[in-house]
């Protein structure tokens, strides 16, 4: 079962070289014991040949219909290494973060932004890596269902 209040943050483009990444997407997932029943869902897509993030699109879920996959996405990032320092390499090669916020969880993954970078001590296994996929792809399904 998922917990009752969490945050996600799912951001794609974090890479950077000389200078910062520049975002092609942001999904923010969030569940307050306010509002239980509630999934929060926000969006922001870059366009194709745009500069910047479009503004946010924002819709709720039920939680009952979609428990399932927060679960499974809070199980799967339980598992999972994050680079080691912090934003020495984006080591699971998709250019794209999760961050993800709960009374039993704080996990975050990154990549080199601007000058910094390097290689991580940590790096995942092949079946990591395919969870991790698999973790983007719950919250890039959350962010594109109905309300």
């Amino acid at each position: 079962m998922a917990p009752q209040e969490f945050f996600v943050r799912l951001q794609h483009g974090i890479t950077g070289g000389f200078a910062p990444p520049t975002p092609n997407a942001i999904h923010m997932l969030s569940r307050s014991s306010d509002i239980p029943t509630k999934l929060f869902v926000q969006s922001q897509v870059r366009p194709s040949g745009e500069s910047s993030l479009a503004p946010f699109g924002e819709k709720e879920l039920s939680v009952d219909e979609h428990d399932h996959l927060v679960t499974e996405l809070h199980s799967i990032l339980k598992q999972l290494p994050t680079e080691q320092p912090p934003g020495s390499e984006d080591i699971y090669g998709m250019d794209t973060s999760i961050m993800w916020g709960s009374e039993d969880l704080e996990w975050k993954n990154g990549g080199p932004q601007g000058c910094g970078g390097g290689q991580s001590e940590v790096q995942p296994t092949d079946e990591q890596k395919a969870q991790f996929k698999r973790a983007v792809d719950i919250v890039t399904e959350l962010s594109g269902k109905n309300a």
